[in-house]
């Protein structure tokens, strides 16, 4: 397992040499992790050049990131900002701070322009070295966009519509806001209405997390699988104008768990999840941008960039045959971010953003509850192509139910 790794990121450390070799500098540009973001426009984004001939763009930048953390983490993390990630309990990860280098938010990207009867087709493929699930802490590839569109359908891997990507703050920090909702999803989309109002609805892939709590022990518990038998419906709405935009997304996921043990108990059950995320850009003149996000819902924690599980088990008092129950549980998150143009290449943005999450009674008292997260940077591009920056960064991760919390300060 460990030398496939190796050959696999040695094989795309290559495909990265040679992307070089042929784009030239331009193609790998140091930016801020909003305006690599703001590279996967669509269609109708791409400027008319009056040119029916098929273009190509080779994109991307090379980041490093040198800072220091003044508590533990989980190592996995070591480079980001997820109060979810922080100790559950004193001593988890260690004791005292700890300095960390990473080039695991560089990135690399492909995107094309073809014209043909049925109008002009889109499509980008887009990776990173950010390594996460089995690969998470490792400096290897990642799918991040594998996505297509003609006219108005599209198809493959990207941003979910149940988010919104332009909340991302102007910043240095990989992960972001921890109340952001986040999620780049295998969908199949319909975009009757597009350009800066827009209309979009999606069946996306499903799937969800849960957490057992005070009842992981229970033997019977250990035979339950997930089953997703019908596709999360997202959609969103946004109306742009000269002010900015102001967008409503919403979020339907229908849950199910089959008991496969050969017992006295049947614990099969299923959940519906939804969510409403409201969210908007205020331009306060040529040199402010407000970004704000509410978002409340339950079971749609796995859409969420830092928040716990989707499904948690409680008592099912008078029911022998399902002494216990999975319920869906109650998520609120908020961002608020302020970006400010100085002038002269110079910029800052400072925010806050939180999750709050409604535990259940029968989570393990060191069950995440509330995470809170802030930042203020000072950024400079002396030239379009590269940039730099210096960021203090906050983290808060709050338990359930016994008492636990604790800080983390990065710089």
């Amino acid at each position: 397992m460990k030398h496939d790794r190796e050959r696999r990121l040695a094989g795309f450390v290559a495909l990265a040499v040679l992307l070089f070799l042929f784009a030239g500098p331009n193609a790998l540009m140091a930016q801020t992790t909003q305006q690599a973001d703001e590279e996967v426009e669509t269609e109708e984004e791409q400027a008319d050049t009056g040119d029916d001939k098929p273009s190509f763009e080779l994109y991307g930048h090379v980041l490093t990131d040198v800072g220091y953390s003044s508590n533990q983490i989980d190592p996995d993390w070591f480079d980001v900002n997820r109060p979810t990630k922080l100790a559950a309990f004193e001593g988890e990860f260690g004791e005292g701070g700890f300095s960390y280098f990473s080039v695991r938010q560089t990135r690399f990207g492909f995107k094309s322009w073809v014209p043909t009867k049925l109008g002009e087709m889109y499509t980008i493929f887009e990776f990173e070295l950010f390594g996460v699930g089995d690969d998470a802490g490792q400096t290897t590839f990642r799918l991040r966009h594998a996505y297509g569109e003609i006219g108005h359908f599209g198809a493959g891997q990207t941003w979910s519509p149940f988010m919104d990507i332009d909340v991302f703050p102007n910043s240095l920090e990989y992960w972001g806001p921890n109340g952001m909702v986040f999620f780049r999803n295998i969908q199949v989309r319909w975009m009757p209405i597009k350009g800066d109002t827009r209309l979009t609805v999606a069946l996306e892939k499903p799937g969800a997390s849960g957490d057992q709590g005070r009842f992981e022990d229970l033997v019977a518990l250990e035979g339950i699988r997930g089953n997703f038998p019908l596709p999360d419906l997202s959609a969103e709405y946004r109306h742009g104008a000269d002010w900015g935009y102001i967008e409503v997304a919403g979020m339907l996921r229908y849950i199910e768990w089959d008991d496969t043990n050969d017992d006295e108990f049947d614990l099969s059950g299923d959940a519906v999840g939804w969510g409403i995320n409201l969210s908007s850009n205020l331009k306060l003149g040529a040199a402010n941008t407000l970004r704000l996000q509410v978002v409340f819902g339950e079971g749609v924690e796995n859409y969420m960039n830092d928040s716990s599980v989707d499904i948690v088990v409680e008592r099912n008092p008078g029911n022998p045959r399902a002494p216990v129950k999975g319920v869906p549980l109650p998520v609120l998150g908020v961002v608020a971010f302020l970006d400010h143009s100085w002038g002269n290449g110079l910029s800052t943005a400072v925010g806050y953003s939180l999750v709050d999450i409604d535990n259940a009674n029968e989570q393990s008292p060191d069950a995440f509850s509330k995470g809170e997260y802030a930042l203020v940077n000072l950024l400079h591009s002396p030239v379009p192509s590269m940039m730099y920056g210096a960021e203090l960064q906050y983290g808060r991760r709050e338990n359930f139910a016994d008492g636990w919390s604790t800080d983390n300060f990065k710089i």
